[in-house]
């Protein structure tokens, strides 16, 4: 297990080395190096005008060589002004010339620059990151249970009519984005007009005008019932479907197998061949799938937080998107590509320990 894991870890590097500077690379691309040059400097700057400020702060240089700054494994693109100012990747407010390092990059810790919300990179990408774990989390505690309990409930007896049911359902919530369920979980029960608020209100069953709030950003000091419920839901209806999905096909193959038929010809009751032999084995599936969200959260909350105004990992992509920040995109892609190999690896070694068959060699 031990090779295995650093084996693994070697491969996690090298991808996340082939991946980042794929983003690097499209990133800086020179129609986004200059939208840059124009947004920090002047929209009416010419051609030579962009080129010169470019020039100046190195982006004319080799994407390798930029990439290689990027990572601070090579020393960064230093000039002087007229002034006397250095420009260079290291410079920071209040730093002396003298004391400028050749070294900055991701390794050192120096993560850039945002050009849109004027701090460090790393703050904003832990901070936000910090407001999507929570609402990760909570997704992932109603989704999970949700998803189980269809999927094995549907499994259990193949072709009935619970089974079509609960599949049918399944295969609804799936086939529902996020933002058409987050829509309508706004209408039914954020609206004062429509929905369910003003039915509820007209008779006294609630003292407030809406049942919920239709906007999250109030979440991001302090999260309640209220206004944290509708973007966790538009999230777990969504995903739980596949996963019950995944779970009711291995439950259901379970059930068929030749060790379930002899402990029922043995006498064991339904509940416990459920419970004590077809369980277990049938979460081995799942359980990568379930994992394998955990990414899958991370980049798929853009829809919901925008939509409903929470200011996490997903909203600062669109701001970076739109603004052309490159720095917080590639800072955002480390992190989205950390996580991605993280739980991958994670979902290995669980694979494992759940299905004893399996062994690494």
């Amino acid at each position: 297990m031990g090779s295995f894991i650093f084996k693994r870890f070697g491969v996690m590097a090298l991808t996340a080395l082939c991946l980042t500077f794929i983003v690097f690379y499209l990133t800086n691309l020179y129609p986004n190096l200059e939208k840059l040059a124009k947004t920090q400097g002047n929209m009416r700057m010419t051609d030579e005008q962009v080129t010169s400020w470019l020039g100046n702060r190195g982006y004319s240089q080799n994407t390798f060589k930029k990439y290689g700054e990027w990572l601070g494994v090579v020393p960064s693109f230093k000039t002087v002004t007229e002034d006397g100012t250095v420009i260079s990747r290291c410079t920071r407010a209040g730093m002396a010339p003298e004391d400028i390092p050749s070294y900055c990059g991701i390794i050192q810790a120096n993560w850039g620059y945002s050009t849109v919300f004027k701090e460090e990179v790393w703050s904003i990408v832990t901070k936000r990151l910090g407001l999507t774990s929570w609402l990760m989390f909570a997704v992932l505690c109603v989704m999970v249970p949700m998803a189980l309990i269809v999927g094995i409930l549907a499994g259990m007896r193949e072709g009935s009519r619970t089974d079509r049911t609960l599949s049918t359902f399944s295969i609804v919530t799936t086939a529902t984005p996020e933002y058409v369920s987050g829509v309508i979980f706004i209408v039914l029960f954020a609206s004062s007009q429509i929905g369910l608020s003003p039915l509820l209100s007209d008779w006294g069953l609630m003292s407030g005008k809406t049942l919920f709030k239709g906007s999250a950003t109030s979440a991001m000091a302090d999260i309640t019932f209220a206004n944290f419920t509708l973007p966790v839901m538009a999230l777990a209806l969504y995903g739980m479907g596949y996963i019950a999905r995944m779970t009711r096909a291995s439950m259901a193959e379970v059930m068929t197998a030749q060790y379930i038929r002899t402990a029922r010809l043995k006498g064991v009751s339904f509940k416990n061949v459920v419970l004590k032999h077809a369980l277990r084995n049938a979460l081995i599936a799942p359980f990568t799938v379930i994992i394998l969200q955990i990414p899958w959260l991370l980049t798929g909350v853009v829809i919901v937080e925008t939509l409903f105004n929470y200011k996490g990992f997903g909203w600062a992509l669109v701001q970076a998107a739109q603004n052309n920040d490159i720095e917080l995109l590639l800072g955002i892609s480390v992190i989205a590509v950390i996580v991605v190999l993280v739980t991958q690896l994670i979902s290995d070694i669980g694979y494992v320990f759940l299905n004893p068959r399996i062994r690494v060699s």
